[in-house]
């Protein structure tokens, strides 16, 4: 696969990779948060917003209802996903700006020129990061910035994005910015570097029916 595809994979790859860097806050310490980063709060009216964006362009990609219903149940999971993706950008930004890197509007823009072509087009590049990734196409640009600030945090510390000191970097910036996870959204488990499913009924049925709206 192509050196900047695989750059490209880093979202996907990072809702997983990136578990241990969040921890589970003891109690709902922050009401209308789903959760909060660097002490600013990321709301769960924010996060809504999010969802409902891909929601809505999975609903204007496939019109028959049937296809809707399909796409809706391969991404059950979205909210939560979601959430981590917009934590992970926080932690990266501030990993990249401890390196001091930063981003220009042109990087970005050589990254999409880029894998437009690999796709084979600006239509077939927003279809494959809603269907695979979750991303609506407004939110396409932000992104590929978020790409582009990986592969180069990653270049300045002479390594990969799947290596330990990447995730290194990452997990000093998210001490730093003691990243605080609203449980309705799941919990953390260090030790085993994966999120796990809050284990109260009322919290799993809330959830589902958020994610199915």
């Amino acid at each position: 696969m192509h050196r900047r595809r695989r750059t490209a994979l880093l979202l996907s790859a990072a809702l997983v990779a990136a578990a241990p860097l969040l921890t589970a806050c003891g109690g709902d310490t922050h009401p209308g948060a789903a959760a909060v980063v660097g002490g600013q709060r990321i709301t769960v009216a924010q996060l809504d917003e999010r969802v409902n964006e891909v929601r809505a362009a999975q609903r204007a990609a496939v019109p028959d209802e049937a296809q809707y219903e399909q796409a809706v149940a391969k991404t059950g999971s979205l909210t939560r996903d979601t959430l981590h993706g917009m934590v992970l950008d926080r932690v990266l930004h501030r990993a990249a700006q401890d390196a001091g890197v930063s981003v220009s509007r042109n990087e970005v823009q050589q990254m999409k020129a880029g894998l437009e072509r690999e796709v084979g087009g600006a239509k077939a590049l927003r279809t494959t990061w809603l269907q695979q990734y979750g991303v609506a196409p407004a939110r396409l640009d932000e992104n590929l910035r978020v790409q582009v600030e990986a592969q180069k945090l990653a270049k300045s510390l002479n390594t990969e994005t799947s290596q330990p000191a990447f995730w290194k970097a990452l997990s000093a910036a998210s001490k730093e910015l003691h990243v605080d996870l609203n449980p309705r959204y799941g919990a953390w488990d260090v030790q085993k570097s994966s999120r796990t499913d809050a284990a109260t009924p009322w919290v799993r049925e809330a959830s589902a029916t958020r994610e199915a709206a």
